[in-house]
C-alpha cells in the first residue's frame, strides 16, 4: 500500500517526497517547505487551465465530427472545410513575420548538425548508452552490422576479410571528408600528415589525431601495437566519429510509467544524468559490467593550447503532454495532479544540479535546461507551456528563459498553425520535430468521421505527409531557427537494417533538418556519415526562400474514396495492425517495458513506442466505424496474431502468453474497440488503466 503525506494541502506519494527532499533539493539552496508551498500554488493556478485546454480539444473535435457527419456521402469541399476550421478557431491567423529570440543555446543544438537518440528514462543502462554515444567507433559500426556490401562476419572469431573491407570503407570516408594533400588515406604510412585543407587538423594527443569536417570531429586512434593497428601501415586502430550530439531522455512515449514508483525511477535516473554520477551494473557474457558516464576528452590544438571536447551527448528530457494525470500527487479535493505540470517542476529541479555544477560532469555549458514538450494542440497550448515554464523558473529562482522547449510537431492543429506555435514560445524554443506515427494517428482521429482511411502502409506516400514534412522545415527556417535551434526528423525504426538506413536517411539532412532520430548508438555512428556528406547549414540557406507547401495540401484528408476492399486486402491489414498492437501491448502491460525491439508481422525487429500503437489502433477503429471490417473479423485477427506473438516471444522467460481473459489481451482489444472515443486517439488512458490492474494483481 502506497503511503501519502500532506505537503501544503497536496497528498504526495512518500516515495516522491523522499526523492525530492533527500536527493533533489539538497545542495540547490532551495528550502523544502518553500518548494512544496510554491509547487502547491503552481498546481492550483495551472491545473484548471490545463483542464480547460483539454475540454477545448474535445469541443473542437466534436464540431469537426459533426461537420463530417452532416456531409456524409457528399464530395469533400476543401475550401468550405478550411473556412469552417477558421470559424471554430481550429485554424488561427498566421503571425506577422518574426525571428525567434532564443539565447544561451549549446552548439550541439544551435550550430551543429548530427544524430539524436531517444531513450526511456526508466532504463538506466539505455540512458547511459545514449549519453555516452557522443563518440562511436566507425570500425565497429561497419563490422557488426549489414551496412557494408561485404558479407557478414564469420562466427567464432575475427574475420580478417571483413575487417579489411571495414578499414577500406572507413578510409574511403576519410578521403571524402578530410582528403590528404596528395594520395589516399589507404596509402598513408604514418609520420608527417598533410591535409588538403590544413584547417581540418583540429588537435592531437598521444595515440590520437583529431580532424574536423562540417562542424563534426573525427578521431583517429593510433595504436600500432593493437591487433588492428599492427595490420595498418599507419597504425590506425580505429576511426571514431562524433555521433549522437544530443539525446532525449524520455518520460513519455517510450516508458510505462503509471504511478509514483515508476515516476520516481525516471526522475532518479534524470537526476543522475544531470549530476554525472549515474551508474548501472548488469550481467553480460557471464560477468558483471558497470557502466558510468564518459568524461570529457582532452586535446592539444595545433597552436599548442589545451582544450577539451564533451564526452557525452547534450541531454534533453521529454516531459509528458497535457493530457494525463498522475496518482503520485493528489490535489486538495482528491483529484490527481496533471502529470505534465509535475514533470515540468521536478525535471527542472533535477537540472539545477547541472546548472549549479553540483555534480561531477556538465550537461549544458550554456546554462540551459532542455525540455521536449510533446502532443501539444496548437498555439494556445504552446503559450500555456511558455507561461508554465515562466512559473517554474520563478519557483526555482532561475533567470527567464533558462528552461528551453522543444515542440513536437505531431498533432494536426500544431502542424496547421506551426508558425503561431513557434511564436508562442519564440524566446525559449530550441527544437521542432516531425513524428510520422503520432501525426498519422492524429490525422486519422481528427478526421475519423470523414470516411475510411487508406491503409497504414500507404500513408507515407500521401501528399499531406509530404506537405507536413516540408512545411516543418520551411516554416522553421522562416522563423529563424537556423543557428538557434534544431529542426528534426523522425526515427529509423529498424536497428538491424543499417544498410537500408544508410540509403534512406540521407534524405533528412538533404531536406534541411539538422538532426534526426536513430534507434541505437551504432545507428548514430552510421547516421553521422550523412552529416559529413551534406552540409546542412548550407542546405538550409539554399532552401530558406522556397515556398511553404500550401495549407490545403496539409489538410488533404487521406480518405480512401470509392475504394472497393478485397477480402485479402482487409485481412492483411487487420493482421498487420493486430500483430503490432499485441506485440507492443503485451510487453507494456505485463512487463512495464515501454520501448523495445518488437518483431513485426514479417519478423523484422522494430524499435516500438506508443506512437506505433496509436496509429495501428486508430486505423482499425476507423475501419470498424465505417464498415470496412466487422468486430468478428477483428477478433479473428486478434486470435490469429496472439498465436504469432506468442511464438515470437517463446524465448523470453518473462513472457506471459496472450489469452482472451488476460490483462494485456483485453487492453489491446480495448484500444481498438474504444479507439473512436479515446481523447485525440491517445493510447495512454487505456494503457495506464490496464497496467495498474496488472501491477495490482
Amino acid at each position: 500500500m502506497t503511503d501519502f503525506h500532506d505537503r501544503h494541502g497536496l497528498s504526495v506519494d512518500s516515495r516522491l517526497i523522499s526523492f525530492i527532499e533527500d536527493k533533489a533539493l539538497p545542495g540547490t539552496g532551495l528550502d523544502a517547505d518553500r518548494f512544496w508551498s510554491d509547487f502547491a500554488d503552481l498546481l492550483a493556478k495551472f491545473a484548471p487551465e490545463n483542464a480547460a485546454l483539454l475540454a477545448k480539444r474535445e469541443d473542437l473535435q466534436a464540431q469537426i465530427d459533426a461537420w463530417h457527419q452532416a456531409r456524409a456521402g457528399q464530395v469533400h469541399d476543401a475550401a468550405a472545410y478550411q473556412d469552417f476550421l477558421r470559424e471554430i478557431g481550429y485554424l488561427v491567423p498566421e503571425p506577422a513575420p518574426f525571428r525567434v529570440g532564443t539565447a544561451d543555446v549549446d552548439p550541439e543544438i544551435a550550430t551543429m548538425a548530427g544524430p539524436q537518440l531517444v531513450v526511456p528514462a526508466l532504463n538506466a543502462r539505455f540512458a547511459l548508452n545514449a549519453a555516452n554515444a557522443r563518440w562511436g567507433s566507425l570500425y565497429d559500426a561497419f563490422y557488426g552490422t549489414d551496412a557494408l556490401d561485404a558479407p557478414p562476419a564469420k562466427p567464432g572469431g575475427y574475420d580478417a576479410d571483413r575487417g579489411a573491407a571495414v578499414i577500406a570503407r572507413a578510409k574511403a570516408f576519410l578521403d571524402e571528408a578530410v582528403p590528404l594533400a596528395s594520395g589516399s588515406w589507404a596509402d598513408w604510412q604514418g609520420g608527417q600528415l598533410t591535409l588538403a585543407d590544413p584547417s581540418q587538423w583540429a588537435g592531437s594527443k598521444p595515440g590520437g589525431i583529431l580532424l574536423t569536417h562540417n562542424g563534426l570531429h573525427i578521431e583517429l586512434v593510433i595504436d600500432a601495437g593493437s591487433p588492428i593497428g599492427r595490420t595498418d601501415p599507419a597504425g590506425i586502430a580505429d576511426v571514431l566519429l562524433e555521433a549522437a550530439l544530443t539525446t532525449i531522455i524520455d518520460l513519455e512515449d517510450s516508458v510505462a510509467a503509471v504511478d509514483g514508483e515508476d515516476k520516481v525511477l525516471g526522475y532518479s535516473n534524470w537526476l543522475g544524468l544531470m549530476r554525472g554520477d549515474l551508474v548501472e551494473s548488469f550481467a553480460k557474457g557471464g560477468a558483471t559490467v558497470t557502466r558510468a558516464m564518459e568524461p570529457d576528452r582532452s586535446w592539444t590544438a595545433p597552436d599548442g593550447t589545451a582544450f577539451t571536447l564533451p564526452g557525452r551527448s547534450v541531454m534533453f528530457v521529454r516531459n509528458v503532454g497535457h493530457l494525463m494525470t498522475t496518482p503520485m500527487i493528489k490535489l486538495p479535493g482528491g483529484a490527481e495532479a496533471p502529470e505534465g505540470l509535475c514533470d515540468a517542476v521536478i525535471t527542472s529541479l533535477c537540472a539545477l544540479h547541472d546548472l549549479q555544477s553540483l555534480g561531477a560532469l556538465k550537461n549544458s555549458r550554456a546554462g540551459s535546461v532542455y525540455i521536449v514538450k510533446p502532443k501539444q494542440h496548437g498555439p494556445e497550448e504552446c503559450g500555456f507551456t511558455d507561461r508554465l515554464f515562466n512559473a517554474v523558473e520563478d519557483m526555482l529562482d532561475l533567470a527567464r528563459h533558462t528552461i528551453k522547449v522543444g515542440v513536437m510537431d505531431e498533432e494536426r492543429r500544431t502542424s496547421a498553425n506551426l508558425a503561431a506555435c513557434i511564436e508562442a514560445v519564440r524566446d525559449r524554443i530550441v527544437f521542432i520535430n516531425t513524428g510520422f506515427l503520432d501525426r498519422t494517428g492524429d490525422e486519422i482521429h481528427s478526421s475519423m468521421r470523414a470516411g475510411p482511411m487508406i491503409p497504414k502502409g500507404e500513408m507515407k506516400a500521401s501528399d499531406w505527409i509530404a506537405a507536413y514534412e516540408d512545411r516543418n522545415v520551411r516554416i522553421g527556417l522562416a522563423c529563424g531557427l537556423s543557428g538557434k535551434a534544431q529542426i528534426g526528423k523522425g526515427m529509423w525504426a529498424m536497428p538491424d537494417l543499417m544498410r537500408g538506413m544508410l540509403e534512406a536517411k540521407i534524405g533528412h539532412p538533404k531536406s534541411g533538418a539538422n538532426t534526426a532520430w536513430v534507434p541505437s548508438p551504432t545507428a548514430a555512428t552510421l547516421h553521422a556519415l550523412h552529416y559529413h556528406a551534406v552540409d546542412v547549414f548550407a542546405r538550409q540557406k539554399e532552401i530558406a526562400g522556397e515556398a511553404v507547401p500550401s495549407l490545403g495540401r496539409l489538410l488533404n484528408i487521406p480518405v480512401a474514396t470509392g475504394r472497393n476492399w478485397s477480402e485479402a486486402e482487409v485481412s492483411r491489414e487487420l493482421d498487420n495492425n493486430c500483430q503490432g498492437i499485441l506485440g507492443y501491448v503485451v510487453r507494456w502491460i505485463d512487463q512495464g517495458v515501454g520501448c523495445s525491439k518488437v518483431p513485426d508481422i514479417d519478423d523484422i525487429g522494430l524499435m516500438e513506442d506508443r506512437a506505433t500503437l496509436r496509429i495501428a489502433s486508430q486505423a482499425l477503429a476507423n475501419w470498424l466505424l465505417h464498415g470496412v471490417c466487422s468486430e468478428a473479423q477483428i477478433d479473428a485477427a486478434l486470435t490469429r496474431m496472439a498465436a504469432k506473438v506468442d511464438a515470437q516471444n517463446a524465448g523470453d522467460p518473462l513472457y506471459e502468453k496472450l489469452t482472451p481473459d488476460g490483462v494485456a489481451y483485453r487492453a489491446a482489444r480495448a484500444l481498438i474497440f474504444e479507439g473512436v472515443t479515446q481523447p485525440s486517439g491517445y493510447t495512454e488512458p487505456l494503457l495506464h488503466r490496464y497496467r495498474r490492474m496488472k501491477k495490482a494483481a
